[in-house]
């Protein structure tokens, strides 16, 4: 009779050894990732967080998941995995401000082929110093090991997170009227969409390495690509309590015009002016090598245009001191005016006013 061998969890290429060293990486950096109201610390089945609604009218819960999508990519060909994180918490933390919710807790979830632990510390550091950067907190997570789906190299992350706002500050299209103003807050660069399209235009098409500089990008392909996310959580909360806002859009995949139809209401049109601002380099670099089409490049990327908000006219310069105060860059780009319902980008001539 032929002896039968072992099997194991290990010899199956699943380490748990690896994924306790793991945890013992990352604590440093979710500990400060934290907030008074957690309950707790990491290795838990559950995260806990104490809330107290008594200075909410009529509290409601808000929530977001999302995930950061092919740039992981770029990452693992740069070896460089501290600062996908941002890119995660910034999708996911500011869909859940632009309806005036303050992000309270976050928790996030790693794929791996193999589970490394420096690197996952690393990506969890980097998630942990987004949260910090958000005000949010992060209360739990999980890391999974899945061999033979994913290459020993490969990862991917999502996370979720969970708000709070109060139902009578609640922002969206039931307050935008016509005559409002629409301000721009400038992204950091192309943040975390489009990316497939990316790697196509760059490394398919064109045959770049991310190592290759590029001198309209002051820096290499691989630098630009790998630039995270910027997240606007706080800047857009405390404009929030500072102006009279009336709804918020987070430009993500489908771009600028897409997603801020969203928060209008039907008897209304958002009209933004292609020349109230220029894009950073990186978007006409891949229009140019892909032969991308002007409006197949505004419906997938931000353009440099990361979120908008929509606030009352009285209140547009109060609101561009406050954001330029806080240092984040902001600008004037359109109005709203009576219409059926859909933001749309328009070319003018030079000084014509919207």
């Amino acid at each position: 009779m032929t002896e039968r061998r072992q099997a194991s969890y290990a010899g199956a290429g699943v380490d748990i050894t690896a994924g306790e060293r793991a945890v013992e990486l990352m604590k440093a950096s979710v500990a400060r990732a934290s907030r008074p109201e957690v309950v707790g610390g990491l290795g838990g089945f559950a995260g806990l967080f104490r809330v107290d609604f008594s200075g909410y009218q009529r509290p409601l819960l808000a929530t977001s998941t999302d995930g950061v999508g092919t740039k992981v990519a770029i990452a693992q060909l740069l070896d460089v995995h501290d600062t996908i994180g941002f890119d995660l918490v910034g999708m996911v933390v500011d869909d859940l401000v632009v309806c005036g919710a303050e992000p309270l807790f976050l928790t996030d979830y790693i794929a791996t082929g193999k589970i490394i632990p420096d690197r996952v510390a690393a990506i969890v550091s980097g998630i942990a110093r987004a949260c910090e950067s958000a005000g949010t907190a992060l209360i739990g997570g999980e890391t999974a090991e899945h061999p033979g789906v994913l290459g020993p190299d490969e990862y991917d992350v999502a996370g979720a997170a969970t708000g709070v706002v109060d139902e009578p500050k609640l922002l969206g299209p039931h307050r935008v009227e016509p005559g409002d103003v629409v301000i721009a807050l400038g992204s950091s660069g192309l943040h975390s969409n489009g990316y497939s399209l990316v790697r196509h235009v760059f490394f398919t098409q064109a045959g770049w390495d991310v190592h290759r500089h590029v001198a309209v990008l002051g820096r290499t392909l691989g630098e630009e690509l790998l630039e995270p996310t910027r997240i606007y959580a706080r800047d857009c909360l405390a404009l929030a309590d500072a102006a009279h806002v009336h709804a918020m859009a987070h430009v993500t995949g489908g771009g600028l015009a897409a997603n801020l139809t969203r928060v209008l209401p039907k008897h209304v049109d958002a009209v933004l002016e292609r020349s109230a601002w220029t894009p950073q380099p990186i978007f006409d670099l891949i229009g140019e090598l892909g032969g991308v089409a002007r409006d197949e490049l505004e419906r997938t990327f931000n353009m440099g245009v990361g979120m908008v908000a929509v606030v009352a006219a009285s209140d547009a310069d109060q609101a561009l001191r406050l954001l330029t105060a806080r240092t984040a860059p902001a600008w004037v780009i359109g109005s709203v005016l009576p219409g059926s319902g859909q933001a749309r980008l328009v070319s003018s001539h030079p000084g014509t006013s919207l």
